[in-house]
């Protein structure tokens, strides 16, 4: 497994930009070069510089440290908003696909109605219900997001609990409860980590698109969609304030989805047939 992770070139793309980001994040302090809510209006506007690497916005603050200190606030809300969509999409993906019947029904009829809304609008519709913060963003991408896991899930589920090894634990008496534990959950980790790694992207992706339009976290907090937002009205004159945040989202995006797409050729048994 180590030797296919080392020899998968997305793998190890995707996870060093992802590794950078994530040093980024943790050591944003020793690695900004000023206060990222520090203002000084008679540096505002300045195109990049040796004082100021990716120039400075309309207020005076340095770009770069609050790219920097936004990385911290948009992996934080990715991770985050995963793990919760996680935790439900399992919860209801082992409730409907290992019990089948009238459950398995209204399950599947939860993650009809979830899936069959556009994922971005119906984020939106939360957040401005909720009203804007940090809490709301969380909320709105744990909400759109379980289903896809939960889906998922039930399908591996519905495959694993009709094996062998499964019926013998049933006849020697095991509960449904060790079942799904020791015997059914386990079948299911590889996908969760492929998808998972995908689901951060697209919520990093999802936080952006929120901030940008002020449903996000609120000022001065320095997130990467209230950047680009900010930047809007002067791209023409400072189009840096927009630009850097925005190329900066497509690159951790970029990242995380290579290093899913790779995850999801080692783990998938006919990919991984066709690769070694």
């Amino acid at each position: 497994m180590i030797k296919r992770l080392f020899s998968n070139k997305m793998v190890l793309f995707g996870g060093s930009i992802v590794l950078i980001f994530v040093v980024v994040a943790i050591c944003c302090p020793l690695l900004s070069p000023y206060d990222p809510y520090q203002i000084n209006l008679c540096e505002r506007l300045q195109p990049p510089s040796k004082e100021h690497l990716c120039g400075t916005d309309n207020i005076g603050r340095d770009v770069l440290s609050r790219i920097i200190y936004g990385t911290r606030v948009s992996l934080a809300i990715g991770v985050i908003a995963t793990l919760i969509s996680l935790i439900f999409g399992l919860f209801f993906g082992v409730l409907g696909g290992y019990f089948g019947g009238y459950i398995d029904k209204m399950v599947l009829c939860l993650i009809d109605i979830m899936l069959a809304f556009p994922g971005l609008l119906l984020a939106i519709g939360i957040a401005v219900a909720i009203g804007p913060g940090l809490l709301t963003l969380f909320m709105a991408l744990s909400i759109v997001g379980w289903a896809g896991f939960a889906r998922m899930v039930r399908g591996v589920v519905i495959a694993a609990k009709e094996q062998a090894y499964v019926e013998a634990a049933r006849a020697i008496g095991v509960s449904d409860m060790g079942i799904i534990t020791r015997h059914i959950l386990p079948n299911c980790l590889s996908m969760v980590i492929v998808l998972s790694t995908l689901k951060i992207g697209s919520f990093i992706l999802g936080e952006a698109a929120l901030s940008f339009l002020g449903l996000g976290a609120q000022p001065p907090t320095p997130t990467w969609g209230s950047m680009v937002s900010t930047g809007f009205v002067f791209l023409r004159s400072a189009p840096w304030i927009s630009i850097i945040p925005g190329l900066t989202i497509a690159v951790v995006v970029i990242g995380f989805n290579l290093l899913g797409d790779g995850l999801r050729d080692i783990f998938d048994p006919k990919l991984r047939q066709k690769i070694d």
